[in-house]
């Protein structure tokens, strides 16, 4: 308890008061008495309800602006408690043996391309105040099997042909040592699928919804890069569409080169795999052909600057530029789609029906363009009308940080990034928490 101490005592005024009572003048000292503890009085009130206000701001759960946070230049770490739907979320991490995870990581590259997501949710996920070493306190279980980090030794590509055998064999595993899985039958626990189609776990279309999704995950939650608006086998799971990896460290060193209301002297920018003859080996029709329409039509455009090779500087061209195109290919998402917000470029969405990630925090029809498929021949015509109207407005709302955050994953979760807007869409399926099922019932029945 705060002892509060007179302010009068070593002053004149209490001197005064002490020199006055020896000449016995009784009224005087009355009033001077009545006054100092009326004073008194309204002091202590004042400064208790001061008190008691702060604390009831700065501990109230319902306040989802309380956190505590540690801060430095380059971030916004939560590192006690996180803030608002997630301060009470908890999630349960299996410790798997390393041949699930860790063992892949030999590879370097299993950290950084573009299917690392797995690797990163895990990583953050470790170091998060959601994860609780107290299953029967979790709300969600995380399955961290690494399924996209075996590349060929042939084209250097990820080949996940045996995703489908680890994942089942991790699930076999938990299912025998722990009672959690078999209680709910998976629907409280979380996987990832950070490549082409997803829970379907193949790279080309046809076949991967001719295999379909594996009976075993199709009570569970998937984390994946793929989602499309209409109905498609291949996201016939309950899931949470994420963005595809890039890394943050890359994106900041670019962007303290080339920030984002910097100079931009690229008109429509592309770099990648471009076909001139559609059909390729595989025969397929590698993006629909949407990407060798854009080069037979465009190539010879000096306004747009089309390269179909790769190149280390490949994001300095993004800062550099206006538009990015960001055509489909094997499947609807790209990198791209990432690249060119967190580089400040107006990405150029070219993918029939995708359904684009965190859509509840990046207003996706306020900084980016989508054309049509079919429309692809007049991209010309539809870029210079955006640039002649509200090309300022939509790189105002693209350049807003928030934006570039929130679909960048780190190493520790930071307030607003990919990781908690995972969490955030996984505290909307707290329906699917059999902890959470269990104690509404107990509620129900004690009423």
């Amino acid at each position: 308890m705060l002892e509060l101490k007179s302010p009068f005592k070593n002053n004149k005024f209490y001197v005064k008061m002490k020199l006055m009572n020896k000449h016995n003048t009784k009224p005087q000292q009355d009033k001077t008495c009545f006054f100092f503890t009326y004073y008194k009085w309204v002091l202590w009130l004042s400064l208790s309800l001061y008190f008691f206000t702060s604390y009831l701001i700065t501990n109230d759960p319902q306040n989802p602006t309380t956190s505590t946070i540690v801060s430095n230049s380059n971030s916004n770490v939560v590192s006690h408690n996180t803030i608002g739907v997630l301060k009470n979320l908890k999630v349960f991490i299996y410790e798997l043996p390393s041949k699930y995870n860790n063992d892949w990581l030999s590879n370097g590259r299993c950290k950084t391309h573009l299917f690392a997501s797995e690797v990163a949710i895990h990583t953050a996920l470790l170091k998060s105040d959601v994860r609780t070493f107290d299953p029967y306190e979790a709300d969600f279980f995380f399955v961290p099997v690494y399924v996209s980090c075996n590349f060929s030794t042939v084209n250097g590509f990820p080949a996940i042909g045996h995703a489908r055998a680890l994942i089942s064999s991790a699930v076999e595993l938990i299912s025998t040592e722990y009672p959690f899985w078999n209680r709910s039958r998976g629907s409280d626990h979380v996987f990832v699928a950070s490549h082409d189609f997803g829970a379907c776990f193949h790279t080309l279309e046809d076949n991967a919804i001719g295999e379909g999704i594996p009976e075993i995950l199709k009570n569970s939650i998937v984390l994946q890069t793929f989602g499309v608006e209409y109905k498609h086998p291949c996201q016939d799971v309950e899931n949470v569409v994420i963005p595809p990896y890039v890394s943050p460290e890359k994106v900041w060193r670019t962007l303290e080169k080339a920030p984002v209301d910097g100079r931009r002297d690229i008109w429509a920018f592309f770099r990648g795999k471009m076909e001139v003859h559609p059909k390729n080996v595989s025969g397929r029709f590698y993006s629909k052909r949407v990407r060798t329409e854009i080069w037979r039509k465009f190539n010879g455009d000096r306004r747009f600057y089309l390269q179909r090779h790769r190149y280390p500087g490949y994001q300095m061209e993004i800062a550099r530029s206006v538009f990015c195109l960001c055509p489909l290919g094997w499947a609807p998402w790209s990198p791209r789609l990432v690249e060119s917000v967190a580089l400040g470029c107006v990405p150029v969405i070219i993918a029939d029906g995708i359904r684009l990630p965190f859509s509840s925090a990046v207003n996706w029809p306020e900084i980016s363009l989508t054309v049509a498929e079919k429309d692809v021949g007049k991209l010309d015509k539809i870029l210079k009308r955006v640039a002649a109207t509200n090309l300022t407005l939509i790189q105002k709302n693209l350049w807003d940080p928030k934006t570039r955050r929130a679909l960048l994953f780190n190493n520790e979760i930071q307030e607003g990034d990919a990781t908690w807007q995972v969490l955030v869409s996984l505290s909307e399926k707290l329906g699917r928490s059999y902890r959470r099922s269990m104690v509404s019932s107990e509620l129900e029945s004690d009423t």
